[in-house]
């Protein structure tokens, strides 16, 4: 994890703070047509950390794909995976005492 320094403090990185807010890692495959040649697929492969089941930072993708670039949208597979996750706490049903 990198941290930077500000004076004394130190800060944790933009991407373990969004990992803190519910983010998690989110890996596409992307399966697009090549432009020259159609019959043809091509895979390309994006990973950022994204909100599920939304995916807003994905959707701004493929909005911007879709917008500028050439070849054709195949197919998207998402896997996503939260990386920091909630402790699991469990109840025990006995006390044990030490001397």
């Amino acid at each position: 994890m990198a941290t930077q320094r500000l004076g004394t403090r130190e800060s944790a990185s933009g991407d373990f703070r969004r990992q803190l807010d519910g983010y998690g890692l989110t890996t596409a495959q992307i399966l697009y047509r090549l432009p020259d040649h159609p019959s043809l697929l091509q895979t390309y492969v994006w990973q950022d950390y994204d909100l599920c089941p939304r995916f807003p930072v994905l959707n701004r993708f493929l909005a911007f794909w879709l917008e500028k670039l050439e070849g054709p949208l195949y197919s998207v597979t998402v896997a996503h995976s939260r990386l920091i996750k909630p402790a699991e706490l469990r109840a025990i049903g006995g006390e044990f005492r030490l001397h």
